[in-house]
């Protein structure tokens, strides 16, 4: 016969707190050695109870030994509230680690009593092993919002003080997958425009463009710090000025200007994620038109693949003005030919699932063109990119 002890322990209230409010405290740091060593005690007065109830289960109960045993485990319950109790005082924030025990404790432990002492001490030491790490500040352990999530699932949306820096963390559904994405890059025009990218104003919308009219790419780099991920989801929004090219077919290589548009990769060397690109305009299918277009005889290069947006902002042949009433890459306004590219799961939100993958790579966002931005550009308004 197989007893066990279900006990719930209390869930973090993380607030949602929006800059320059102060940020919650998600902090992996130092603990007080008093928590630690109640942690402990918790651990050896959970292992003798598990010998104990393994032992008796072996046995055949009456009515009499039945009650004894549930007095005794409301005991061990009563000992395991005030010990909760304690670990709450003591702790000066919440911490990943005793998080991670506490819910080991909860669920592997206590809900389990069946589960083999040897294996319950190992899983146990590996977790006191990291909270000792931490004590003497040797854990390289990074958190991210997934791991903020994972330990409390109502965590809301909001700005996380984790690692020694704030992290803004997007707790609802992005891309069709669960909440818990951090996110790596964000802009928007009430921002100043980043390193590589310059202010554009027209008629009264402010837009950031390619630094210098000259033709290329210009980079913005991401850093992840040391966050693993295997998803990458994220969304651009810009528009067409003058007439851009969509797809340079006579160049395969991701570290040119391939496209007119915006490329995304991650790492060294450059790995695709997604390109944004912008066609010459939406009622052709020759030349410089999307590769999406009805009947277009113009392709992505290889390493795109099918990973990929385009649109054009002008249903005429395009001057050299840009084109504020037909944002690219939101899947509206896709007249006749260009129909098929407004079809895209998601848009303008773009997903990469990289599997079983880990990956630590920086994200990198190029703004592209092939020729001077007097003649064709695609300055954005906002993008933003989260990773999980």
């Amino acid at each position: 016969m197989i007893y066990s002890l279900d006990y719930q322990l209390p869930k973090a209230n993380f607030k949602d707190t929006k800059l320059p409010q102060q940020p919650v405290q998600y902090t992996v740091g130092k603990k007080s050695f008093a928590a630690i060593i109640i942690l402990l005690v918790i651990i050896i007065f959970l292992l003798v109870a598990i010998l104990v109830l393994n032992l008796i289960s072996k046995d055949t109960f009456t009515n009499s030994g039945n009650t004894a045993i549930n007095s005794g485990m409301s005991l061990i319950q009563d000992t395991m509230n005030s010990m909760i109790q304690q670990i709450m005082v003591h702790a000066n924030n919440t911490n990943r680690s005793t998080d991670e025990l506490l819910q080991l404790l909860n669920t592997s432990l206590i809900k389990d009593i069946s589960i083999p002492t040897a294996a319950a001490v190992n899983d146990v030491l590996l977790i006191v092993n990291e909270l000792l790490e931490i004590q003497n500040g040797s854990s390289t352990q990074t958190v991210s919002c997934k791991d903020i999530k994972t330990a409390h699932l109502n965590s809301p949306s909001g700005y996380y003080y984790v690692t020694s820096r704030n992290i803004y963390c997007n707790m609802g559904e992005l891309c069709g997958q669960d909440g818990g994405w951090t996110r790596i890059a964000y802009l928007d025009m009430t921002m100043n425009c980043p390193s590589g990218l310059q202010e554009f104003m027209t008629g009264g919308i402010r837009l950031c463009r390619r630094e210098g009219n000259s033709a290329g790419c210009r980079s913005n780099i991401f850093q992840t710090n040391g966050i693993s991920y295997s998803q990458i989801c994220g969304k651009v929004v810009g528009y067409q000025k003058g007439t851009p090219d969509a797809v340079y077919t006579n160049i395969n290589n991701i570290n040119d200007a391939y496209i007119d548009g915006v490329s995304i990769t991650r790492g060294s060397p450059r790995q695709h994620v997604w390109s944004y690109i912008a066609g010459h305009q939406s009622n052709t299918n020759t030349g410089s038109t999307c590769p999406c277009n009805t009947g277009a005889t113009s392709t992505v290069p290889s390493f795109v693949g099918e990973h990929y947006y385009c649109e054009s902002g002008t249903n005429i042949a395009p001057s050299q003005v840009v084109y504020t009433d037909d944002t690219l890459w939101d899947g509206n306004n896709c007249p006749s030919l260009e129909a098929p590219c407004c079809t895209g799961t998601g848009l303008p939100w773009f997903f990469r699932d990289y599997g079983n993958a880990t990956i630590t790579d920086y994200i990198e966002l190029r703004v592209c063109g092939n020729e001077v931005w007097n003649n064709e550009d695609t300055p954005v308004q906002l993008y933003e990119i989260y990773v999980k």
